[in-house]
């Protein structure tokens, strides 16, 4: 008796694992916290082996940002004009950080990359050069001034975030929305 082959090869299809993996890692870090979040627990919620993660991101930060990258998606840059692309883009990454676990990993790696330079790099690479080129493109505001306004709206949510374990209510993001519109309506520039 013969049997038929598929010629595809033994073990899980490759289709659907990464999104499992983004979800398994989504949930670990909201459930556990990011440092407590590891590849074998992240591996054992998606029903994975570790060396099924290993063989696509070398290091958890490498996971994390790939995952981030899934979970944000393109900048839906809203609007007619610069006030109304700045308030749907400030807006939208508040309530990206407030999903479950993106608020927890995003605060998580941003921390591991202040001591670890390789991270560092792969975040500032893969994570932020992507949105800059979109917000300056969008806005045609000089690269300081868009890695400015990345710093001050991701970095107050951030906060938050790392101060109180909670997204910013929808009043504090109005107000972050006028502080951020009123800087850059007044042509103010960072010293």
């Amino acid at each position: 008796m013969t049997s038929p082959t598929s010629g595809r090869p033994p073990g899980r299809p490759r289709a659907g694992v990464t999104a499992e993996v983004f979800a398994a890692t989504l949930s670990t870090v909201h459930e556990l916290g990011y440092a407590r979040a590891t590849v074998d627990r992240i591996a054992a919620a998606a029903g994975v082996a570790k060396t099924t993660i290993y063989r696509r991101w070398p290091t958890k930060g490498a996971l994390v940002v790939d995952c981030l990258l899934d979970a944000f998606g393109p900048v839906p840059l809203e609007g007619t004009d610069r006030a109304e692309l700045m308030a749907s883009a400030i807006r939208w990454i508040a309530a990206k950080v407030g999903e479950p676990g993106v608020g927890d990993a995003f605060a998580g790696v941003f921390s591991d990359a202040v001591s670890d330079p390789e991270l560092r790099v792969i975040l500032a690479g893969r994570l932020q050069e992507p949105y800059r080129l979109a917000l300056r493109d969008a806005l045609g505001e000089p690269d300081s001034r868009i890695l400015f306004f990345i710093d001050v709206v991701v970095g107050a949510l951030l906060h938050r975030m790392g101060m109180t374990g909670e997204p910013m209510v929808e009043s504090d993001v109005t107000a972050l929305v006028e502080m951020v519109l009123s800087y850059y309506d007044g042509g103010t520039r960072p010293a």
